[in-house]
């Protein structure tokens, strides 16, 4: 039996989870891709794990808020020739539990064990369940 682990990855440029779906439903628009596609520099050397119930949890501001189900990895030959892995999502963003993650470059492995809990019955609305600093504050402490 195949466990299944997951990526983790920081969402540059997004301050939070609405401007990863924003960002996602415009580029779907401009491309005419059915899901949201993250191309990545390289290709995981875990793909059977990952794509056996695999996530990409989203890194905001130093914490993970979010994860996106991984459909599949394609392909994507860059202009400049370079292969890359399109890590292929689902619609749905899950909010999870935050849980506080370093900077750190490209994507990182995430086992499930590590992983942060989704929230139950969030949603990805205009409303923030917790301001970013809150959030951080409680997880330093255990409370959330």
């Amino acid at each position: 039996m195949t466990t299944h682990v997951n990526l983790v990855k920081l969402c540059v440029g997004a301050e939070k989870v609405e401007d990863l779906t924003a960002w996602q439903n415009m580029r779907m628009g401009q491309t005419g891709l059915p899901n949201p596609r993250h191309v990545t520099r390289m290709w995981p050397k875990r793909e059977s794990e990952l794509l056996a119930g695999g996530s990409l949890y989203w890194v905001f501001k130093g914490l993970i808020l979010a994860r996106q189900r991984i459909l599949r990895l394609e392909e994507v030959i860059g202009d400049d020739g370079i292969r890359r892995c399109g890590l292929v999502l689902d619609h749905t963003v899950i909010r999870t539990e935050s849980q506080p993650r370093r900077a750190f470059q490209g994507w990182r492995y995430l086992s499930a064990d590590d992983a942060p809990r989704d929230l139950i019955g969030a949603d990805t609305s205009d409303k923030d369940p917790l301001p970013a600093e809150l959030a951080s504050a409680l997880a330093d402490i255990g409370i959330r």
